[in-house]
C-alpha cells in the first residue's frame, strides 16, 4: 500500500479509494423515486432525478479526506470535474503508477427511469475496480442540496455515495459493506472540500451548453443478470468503458534534470498540472495553487507519464524532486520554475516535457 503524500507546493492526493460509495441518508433527504407508478414523474427525461448534481459539482475542489482506508487521511484531495458532452462531467486523478481513479455523473435510463449515475472506477494497487450507482435520494432546497447513490443491483447494503452541497462546499462521504463481508455498509471515507475554481471548466460549459436533460446510456437490461453492478476488469463486460467516454484526450509528460542533478532512484518526482502558472518569474504565486488540475508521485528515476482521460484546454507544467524524502517541498528540493505550456484538444494527444534546474533556498 502507498504511504500518504502530504506537502505544501503540490499536495499529491490523489485519494484512489475506489469507494463505491458515500454517506448514509440525511434526515431530510428526499424519499427515492416510485418504481413504475403509474404516474412516475421520473419516466420522463425533462425530470431527471438528480439533474440538479451535475450543474452544481463542475469546477475544481480541495479539501481534507478522512479515510478508513490503507491509503488514510490526506490533507487535501484536489479534483477539477468538467464537462465532457452536454449530460456528463467527469474527473480523472492518478495517486501513482498503480493507483487511479475516474469519477463521472451523467444520465442513465434504467427501470424505465431517468436518473443520474454515479461511475467510479479506476485502479487501486494496480486492481481494476468499476462501480455503477443510480441517484435515489434527493433533497434540494435554497440553502443545501442533497444527493445520494446507491449500487444499482443492491442498493445501499451493498453500497452508497452521498454528496451534500453547501454555498461553495461540497461534502462526500461514501460507505461500503466491504465485498458483502459486512451486515451493512460502513463509513469508507468523508472529503469536505471548497469550490477553487470555475474557469477552468467554462470553455467546456459553453461548448456543450451542459447541462441539458438528454441520455447519455440506456441501462434498461445491462444488470439483468448481474449479482452486483461493480466489475474488477478493464473492459470485458464493464458497460461504460473508459475508452468508450466522450471527449477526452490523453498528454504524455516527460522531465529531465539539468546537468547539475543527478537523481537518487530510491526518491520521489512529484508532477503537477495547473490551469494557471505558479510562478511570475522566478517568484512563486502561492494564490494560483488553486488551479492544480492533475498530478502524479513517480519514481525519480522515471522520467515519463501517461495522463489519460484528460480534459481538453492549456496546462502548466511543473517537477519537484523531494531530496530529503520527507513527501514535503522544503528546503533543498528541487524544482522546474518554468511555467511550462501545453494545449490538449478534445480527444487528442500532446507531449511536453520540463527540466528540474533549482534548488529551493
Amino acid at each position: 500500500m502507498e504511504k500518504k503524500i502530504s506537502y505544501s507546493l503540490l499536495i499529491i492526493s490523489a485519494i484512489v479509494l475506489f469507494t463505491f460509495s458515500l454517506c448514509k441518508k440525511d434526515d431530510n433527504a428526499g424519499d427515492p423515486p416510485q418504481t413504475n407508478s403509474p404516474a412516475d414523474p421520473y419516466a420522463d427525461i425533462n425530470n431527471t432525478y438528480g439533474f440538479g448534481l451535475l450543474n452544481k459539482i463542475k469546477g475544481i475542489w480541495n479539501g481534507p479526506v478522512s479515510s478508513t482506508t490503507g491509503l488514510g487521511s490526506y490533507p487535501e484531495w484536489i479534483v477539477d470535474f468538467r464537462p465532457i458532452s452536454e449530460n456528463q462531467i467527469s474527473a480523472k486523478n492518478e495517486l501513482d503508477t498503480l493507483n487511479d481513479i475516474h469519477m463521472s455523473y451523467f444520465i442513465a435510463k434504467y427501470n424505465n427511469q431517468y436518473r443520474v449515475c454515479f461511475r467510479n472506477g479506476g485502479s487501486f494497487g494496480g486492481q481494476a475496480r468499476v462501480a455503477y450507482f443510480l441517484a435515489d435520494s434527493v433533497s434540494e432546497t435554497t440553502t443545501q442540496s442533497f444527493y445520494r447513490f446507491t449500487e444499482v443491483v443492491n442498493g445501499k447494503s451493498r453500497a452508497y455515495t452521498t454528496v451534500i452541497f453547501r454555498n461553495d462546499s461540497l461534502i462526500m462521504k461514501t460507505y461500503t459493506n466491504v465485498y458483502n463481508t459486512l451486515s451493512t455498509a460502513s463509513l469508507h471515507m468523508s472529503w469536505n472540500a471548497k469550490l477553487q475554481d470555475t474557469t477552468s471548466c467554462a470553455a467546456a460549459v459553453t461548448n456543450f451548453n451542459f447541462p441539458k436533460k438528454t441520455l447519455t446510456k440506456d441501462f434498461s437490461s445491462t444488470f439483468a443478470m448481474q449479482t452486483e453492478a461493480i466489475y474488477y476488469s478493464i473492459g470485458g463486460s464493464d458497460p461504460y468503458t473508459e475508452s468508450q467516454q466522450p471527449y477526452l484526450g490523453q498528454a504524455t509528460i516527460n522531465y529531465t534534470y539539468a546537468a547539475t542533478y543527478t537523481p537518487n532512484a530510491s526518491k520521489k518526482t512529484f508532477l503537477i498540472i495547473t490551469t494557471q502558472p505558479l510562478f511570475s518569474g522566478i517568484t512563486f504565486l502561492a494564490a494560483n495553487l488553486k488551479y492544480r488540475s492533475r498530478y502524479v508521485v513517480l519514481s525519480a528515476t522515471d522520467q515519463s507519464f501517461v495522463f489519460n482521460y484528460m480534459h481538453p484546454g492549456t496546462y502548466y507544467l511543473y517537477a519537484l524532486y523531494d531530496a530529503d524524502g520527507n513527501n514535503v517541498s522544503s528546503s533543498g528540493d528541487w524544482l522546474s520554475t518554468t511555467n511550462t505550456t501545453f494545449t490538449l484538444g478534445a480527444q487528442g494527444t500532446a507531449t511536453s516535457s520540463t527540466q528540474i534546474n533549482f534548488t529551493i533556498p
